[in-house]
């Protein structure tokens, strides 16, 4: 894409204007130009930081933002090129700043500078001091304990990554709820919108007004009868009274079974057969737009045990129930305690299951992997350190309990002190863009999915969205382009890439607001974690050094998983592992490349790559590239299919178009030529693409990965009678 573009000193007026520019901005704007470039010259990160602060908004059409990121980093050493730089004043202010400016020395010795020189020290500090590392943490956070453990870290031969808090007694849901020095009772801790309201102010909820909530719940929750540590599932959107079920769950001892609103009958009763839920809280159906989708009868079809219904509106109170199932408000009319807004939090161990989340399930039967007490600690240290969230922010993340980061926002938020910032409602549309100016969100989540979305739509336009400090992603391989017209958004805020899984409870990798941040790469492993990169034989490349592999992970991770419930755990992540100073490597199954400007790429899953004549390759590669081939295509996949008879993988590229009646005139000739063109001028002389499929849609799980093994079988039987 950068070799279209020219460098910043010879780009004119009349190309200023070309890409829809008026006269008198296009010369404003070559003059502003040319002083950024007497100034910083014409090419590196500074004079990218003056022209985004200086030069663009979000209102310029994005041809100009582009015509500068490129021809700025025209002829760039890197392919990794910064599209964010923290300042010394900025980085100060941040949580880890303020840590390490107080007790840098302290922590690092004379190896200690400043906030910004000292973040890759202090990371690798958090790896090799746990027990000092954690407990400034947990300090930080104000993690309240009933029992302190007896240490952070201790050794156990039946567990390669250790006992994390042994002996700790706590609860999870009493801390996102408890008083401390950082939080009062008056603190707006929610504020939410439903689709239809875009005119209406937001609402606001407070501390105390969640915790008079959450102990109603938690108490009605006791007139079930059901024995304490019973899974109660959850399957509704992400809305506030989905987040007030949820933390009286938790609070009330027993263990939420997470399940994705979308699902279909055999899913859910999949799950909830997994996790032998006594009981389930669900919605009658779920309105999008002048839409309703049922879902209370789906779980009925999934023969769910007795079921807590919530309305959707007033409307739908007198909807009919089966037989043994409780409305609502019938629900809360249970409690018959003289305090119903008081309720005492159930101790726990920390090895006390809090959520039974389940992986993807494209390949057989999803794995449940649990919570414990420790998870939310390492979810909401991550958002501590990476995203810096804190006192004041307002957390927004489209997303639903079904899928970790449902409960990653929870506690992301509520530990750190922060807001949660809820849209019950489609956040592909103007309404949700809107929801977040009003908010004013200082952090905004995003999946690259969403992002392409409101490219596509431009719905964000016209909307503020000044306040926001920061955006993260996670979910799949984002796109340098997508995310350059992210950040141009909110006048070029960093981009937080960040990685991991339900296992891991948060992220593996991510970027940090201390780092330069470059767009769809990652720019350190997370706090406490060591990554390395397996050769085509299985043995870590030497750590810092440049190459591509399966990315393996040092066991010893705080809140990650130590047991599934339907699989042998040792056998999933750490079978056949290599041992590395003297302990097994964590399996992740991720395909990741270090570059030799010193970030991560992500390259898909491991099992996500092709051999094309010798050569591996990941499919994210080769997506990227023909993406760009033509404006009509919304997305590609690539896949390799073995020829029937044996041979070389041959190179099969699904193709959806933004506009389906573009795919009738286009011609699929040539269109793979130009997909050829492009991938040997850009990826490799050698490669090319053997057929086009023009598909409706890309089948996706419904955490959004793209399901390429189910477009290969799907081509590998239309092969067998057509070729296409």
């Amino acid at each position: 894409m950068a070799m279209e573009y020219r460098p910043l000193d010879l780009i004119t007026y009349d190309e200023i204007s070309a890409v829809g520019i008026s006269s008198d901005d296009a010369k404003r704007l070559c003059s502003e130009l040319a002083a950024i470039i007497d100034e910083h010259g014409s090419s590196g990160p500074a004079t990218w930081t003056s022209i985004s602060r200086r030069l663009l908004n979000p209102d310029q059409p994005f041809a100009f933002h582009q015509m500068m990121y490129y021809g700025c980093y025209k002829g760039y050493h890197s392919d990794t090129p910064p599209a964010w730089i923290p300042d010394r004043e900025t980085a100060v202010k941040t949580n880890i700043g303020q840590v390490l400016e107080r007790r840098g020395k302290e922590l690092l010795g004379m190896r200690y500078k400043d906030p910004i020189s000292s973040f890759s020290d202090f990371q690798e500090f958090s790896t090799l001091n746990p027990e000092a590392y954690w407990n400034m943490v947990l300090e930080e956070m104000r993690i309240s304990f009933f029992v302190r453990p007896s240490c952070i870290l201790q050794e156990n031969t039946c567990f390669p990554g250790g006992q994390w808090l042994p002996g700790a007694v706590l609860n999870s849901a009493w801390n996102c709820l408890n008083l401390n020095d950082k939080r009062s009772m008056d603190d707006v801790v929610i504020i939410w919108r439903d689709e239809g309201d875009d005119s209406l102010p937001v609402h606001r909820m407070s501390l105390k007004e969640l915790r008079a909530e959450v102990c109603l719940v938690a108490n009605a929750i006791e007139t079930l009868g059901l024995s304490k540590g019973s899974a109660i599932a959850i399957d509704m959107p992400m809305t506030v009274t989905a987040v007030i079920i949820y933390l009286a769950i938790v609070l009330a001892g027993f263990v939420v079974v997470s399940i994705a609103d979308s699902f279909a009958p055999v899913e859910i009763s999949t799950r909830l057969t997994i996790s032998s839920a006594k009981a389930i809280f669900t919605q009658d159906f779920i309105v999008r737009g002048d839409k309703k989708h049922p879902l209370y009868s789906r779980v009925i079809d999934a023969n769910a045990p007795r079921a807590i219904v919530i309305p959707t509106t007033v409307s739908t109170y007198n909807s009919e129930l089966r037989s043994g199932d409780i409305s609502w408000l019938d629900f809360l009319g249970r409690v018959k305690c003289s305090e119903p807004n008081e309720y005492a939090a159930v101790e726990q161990p920390v090895g006390a299951f809090t959520n039974i989340l389940f992986s993807s399930g494209t390949t057989g039967e999803p794995k449940a992997i649990p919570w414990t007490h420790a998870t939310p600690i390492k979810a909401a240290a991550d958002a501590w350190c990476h995203m810096d969230i804190h006192k004041g922010d307002v957390v927004a993340w489209p997303t639903n309990l079904g899928w970790m980061m449902g409960p990653w926002l929870v506690y992301a938020t509520f530990l750190n002190g922060a807001s949660m910032a809820l849209y019950n409602g489609s956040p592909l549309g103007s309404g949700f863009a809107k929801f977040v100016q009003d908010a004013k969100v200082t952090m905004l989540g995003v999946v690259p999915s969403i992002v392409r979305a409101w490219k596509n739509a431009n719905c964000t336009a016209g909307f503020d969205w000044s306040n926001i400090r920061c955006f993260s992603s996670s979910g799949e391989a984002s796109s340098v382009n997508e995310y350059l017209w992210l950040m141009g958004r909110a006048q070029y805020k960093p981009v937080i890439e960040y990685c991991g899984g339900t296992e891991i409870g948060g992220g593996f990798v991510s970027g940090s607001l201390l780092q330069p941040q470059a767009l769809s790469a990652f720019s350190t492993p997370a706090m406490g974690c060591t990554l390395l990169i397996l050769d085509g034989n299985g043995n870590p490349l030497p750590r810092n050094t440049a190459g591509i592999g399966e990315l393996a992970l040092e066991p010893t991770i705080f809140g990650a998983s130590s047991t599934l419930l339907n699989a042998d755990h040792y056998n999933v992540y750490y079978k056949g592992m290599p041992v590395w100073n003297g302990k097994v490597l964590r399996r992740h199954g991720d395909e990741f490349e270090y570059t030799t400007g010193g970030y991560y790429k992500a390259h898909g899953r491991a099992d996500d790559t092709m051999n094309l004549g010798g050569i591996k390759v990941s499919s994210i590669e080769i997506e990227r590239v023909c993406n760009g081939v033509n404006n009509a295509i919304l997305e590609t996949a690539a896949f390799g299919v073995p020829p029937f008879g044996g041979g070389p993988e041959q190179l099969v590229i699904a193709v959806v178009f933004k506009d389906r009646t573009s795919s009738s005139q286009i011609n699929v000739d040539q269109l793979k030529q130009a997909f050829n063109s492009s991938l040997q001028k850009k990826l490799n002389p050698l490669f090319k693409v053997s057929d086009v499929l023009i598909v409706p849609s890309l089948p996706r799980t419904a955490s959004n990965k793209v399901m390429r093994r189910v477009l290969r079988q799907q081509f590998s039987q239309l092969s067998k009678h057509s070729k296409f």
